[in-house]
Parts: C-alpha cells; sequence; structure tokens
C-alpha cells in the first residue's frame, strides 16, 4: 500500500472500523512522520464533555502505526507487528480538533532491517503528542512497537 492519507483512512474504514467511526483521519505522512486527526464529538466523548482518552489513543496509535504499514510493505518481505506496551500522559481536556502528531518514523526501517537480517524480533519505542487547536498539548502516548519477520 502506497503511504498516502486516502489509502490510510480507507484502511481504516475497513480494518478499523471503530477509530474510522470516532472520525480518526491520517492528514499528513511519510517515512518520517504522520499526522491524524480527531474531532471531539459526541460519538467519541466521555461523561465529562471532553474526548474518551480510548479515542484519544485509537488516533495517538494510528499516526505512529500507519508509518510502521509502510516500512513494512516498502521492505517486500511478510513481517509482522505488534504494540508490546503502551502508556500516556494527559495534560488538559481534550475538545475540539486534536492532532497527534509522531516524529519518530526514522525509527522504523533499522529494526525492519534487524529483523530481517537475523530473524530476531525487534522493539523500539515512538511517541505521539496530541495538541488542540490552539497548539497546547493535551495528551502524549508512548508505543513499544515489536516487529518480526514471519517464518513462510
Amino acid at each position: 500500500m502506497k503511504m498516502t492519507p486516502r489509502n490510510f483512512n480507507r484502511f481504516a474504514m475497513f480494518k478499523l472500523p471503530s477509530a474510522w467511526l470516532c472520525g480518526v483521519r491520517v492528514k499528513t505522512i511519510d517515512a518520517t512522520s504522520c499526522t491524524v486527526g480527531v474531532k471531539h464529538r459526541w460519538i467519541n466523548q466521555n461523561p465529562f464533555n471532553s474526548m474518551f482518552w480510548a479515542v484519544q489513543g485509537m488516533a495517538a496509535e494510528l499516526s505512529t502505526g500507519a508509518m510502521v504499514i509502510g516500512q513494512i510493505a516498502k521492505s517486500g518481505k511478510r513481517i509482522s507487528m505488534l504494540v508490546a506496551r503502551n502508556n500516556a500522559t494527559f495534560t488538559k481536556k481534550a475538545t475540539g480538533r486534536i492532532s497527534f502528531v509522531c516524529k519518530d518514523g526514522g525509527l522504523i526501517e533499522e529494526a525492519i532491517k534487524n529483523t530481517i537480517a537475523t530473524g530476531e524480533g525487534q522493539t523500539f519505542w515512538m511517541q505521539s503528542v496530541g495538541t488542540n487547536e490552539a497548539g497546547v498539548e493535551v495528551a502524549t502516548f508512548n508505543f513499544e512497537w515489536t516487529v518480526k519477520v514471519k517464518n513462510t
């Protein structure tokens, strides 16, 4: 799959329907960074009139995982990917339009090269920072991704 926002949003509609229904959308993507947006709406709110933390997590994870998917496709190899661990810090109520940005795409290529060369699983941490329309940080998510060549 070519790394374009349109392709990833179509992918989300069929493979990540809960994220798609909640309004999670890839806005920009390249090999080193990805921006995912989501707007606070009735379907993704919590009882406190802000965005449910899990919706923020879906957007943050997609901002990291979309680049992993793109790099795996670029490698031409059958490679599995999985989030092994994650953590998050919430600093402000998420209302309005929230953008999650990950700039850690440079970590992926080396991990994929290493798993192809060694056959061993590789892990790496990626961070996604969510900001509101005023540029104020609302949340930071960290994901430990694992990649491993699949046995054929």
